[in-house]
């Protein structure tokens, strides 16, 4: 990956004519483009730990793999993942027990400053790790993660806690280790505002979410909607969304544990559900239905199911497969609204938001 700031908004804007080349033969009005600053934007980030002689060092996999490539800089980490690399380069290195047949590290920040580093081993973790882990937690103020093999030692805490200002709001989340987080903090409040601004209006309405994740976009959605039926089938996102609903006094959000496919199963009356046995359907008037899928898209039957909607909300991290889908959706509904979202600089990918409306 080459990164030059200077080069940002050309590489920028040779994506955004990819973008419409391959939508031109949709009717996209205008479109909205939210930049990303063009340093420090990334909250996480993964290395390879390089061990040469007495020294280790971070690393990354070469594309199309290869020898890891040592690395001595990381310009598009936030100044918490800058400040803490050398600082626990230099922790492994007065460690010993730190440094033995360590694999690799993982870095989750906040803007904040709040640091939660994952150390990942070939070797079982005993208690002179978590001594060692915990000197140098007392050291540096970072929380520390080890793992190995079927095992995961703590030493703080297992999460950030990130705030997004929205609309006026300051809404909190909690961000566990190994759970989905969206990795650019600034364009994910972009993502987050513009998503509250296009669907106002619908207060006396009901709202479907499904991947509704750590409720990300849920919280920031609930306050533009009556209530809001949100679904989720992976196991730690379910737990971050319900501990993030009730952090930010939210009263308005039903959350359920299963997948699209099933969600769909149950409102086409299928097959019931144990875990639908507290909710009571009849009673939403749906008027939205927001998406944030995987890479994959929507499949033939979510689709189907989004068409019954009169507005779709699609936040998209695969042009391919979102273009693909609003053609499916086109006959019955237009696109009123279309944004983009720079998440990933310096690479192809592109984070696209579209609402559609019946028409």
């Amino acid at each position: 990956m080459l990164v030059d700031p200077h080069q940002y908004q050309c590489q920028l804007d040779d994506k955004l004519a990819a973008l419409r080349t391959s939508f031109a033969e949709l009717e996209l009005p205008p479109l909205t483009v939210f930049p990303s600053p063009p340093l420090h934007f990334r909250m996480r980030a993964e290395f390879r730990i390089w061990h040469e002689g007495e020294h280790s060092h971070y690393a990354m996999m070469p594309r199309g793999g290869g020898k890891p490539q040592p690395i001595c800089g990381f310009d598009i980490g936030s100044p918490a993942i800058q400040a803490a690399m050398p600082q626990l380069l230099e922790a492994i290195h007065s460690h010993p027990i730190l440094r033995h047949r360590l694999y690799a590290v993982e870095f989750l920040t906040t803007r904040d400053g709040q640091v939660l580093v994952t150390l990942i081993y070939h070797k079982q973790l005993g208690d002179d790790w978590l001594a060692a882990a915990s000197a140098v937690r007392s050291q540096q103020g970072i929380d520390l993660i080890g793992r190995s093999r079927k095992q995961k030692l703590v030493v703080g805490r297992d999460h950030v806690v990130e705030t997004f200002q929205v609309d006026q709001r300051q809404l909190s989340y909690q961000q566990v280790e190994s759970g989905f987080t969206q990795p650019n903090a600034a364009v994910n409040e972009a993502m987050l505002n513009w998503a509250v601004s296009v669907s106002s209006g619908s207060n006396d309405s009901d709202l479907l979410e499904l991947y509704c994740g750590n409720g990300n976009f849920t919280l920031a959605l609930a306050a533009n909607f009556r209530r809001v039926l949100a679904t989720e089938v992976a196991k730690i996102s379910v737990a971050s969304a319900l501990h993030n609903i009730a952090l930010n006094n939210t009263d308005n959000i039903a959350l359920v544990r299963m997948s699209s496919e099933e969600f769909t199963e149950a409102w086409n009356g299928v097959r019931p559900f144990r875990r639908l046995r507290d909710i009571d359907l009849a009673s939403y008037r749906f008027s939205t239905i927001f998406v944030d899928p995987p890479r994959a898209g929507l499949d033939p039957n979510t689709l189907e199911l989004a068409r019954r909607f009169k507005q779709i909300l699609y936040i998209s991290c695969n042009p391919l497969t979102l273009r693909d889908n609003l053609t499916a959706l086109a006959d019955t509904h237009r696109i009123e609204k279309f944004a983009v979202f720079d998440q990933f600089p310096y690479t192809h990918h592109l984070e696209c938001g579209a609402l559609l409306v019946r028409r």
